[in-house]
């Protein structure tokens, strides 16, 4: 699941034009990697959210550029282990 998640994250960011050449899990979605802006995260938030059926607080912003990708990625494959249990019981 991690790794379908990486690519739809990777698909969505090169989509919104940024550089995803050379992008690994250890690669930071803040400034010291991607460099996301709020903005930036706030979109892509949205589209995992539509994608995945999960959602994020606006307060979770901050977290997540703190985060690397392959965080970022166990952090929404967690949300939606969540929500499908939640929805199954």
């Amino acid at each position: 699941m991690q790794e379908r998640i990486q690519e739809f994250v990777i698909a969505a960011l090169a989509g919104m034009n940024y550089d995803v050449d050379g992008i690994t899990g250890d690669t930071d979605l803040g400034p010291a990697g991607l460099d996301l802006e709020s903005l930036a995260l706030a979109e892509l938030s949205v589209q995992v959210e539509d994608e995945f059926g999960i959602k994020f607080d606006l307060d979770e912003m901050e977290t997540t550029a703190l985060m690397t990708l392959d965080q970022f990625t166990a952090d929404v494959a967690g949300r939606i282990a969540t929500t499908t249990a939640g929805t199954a019981a």
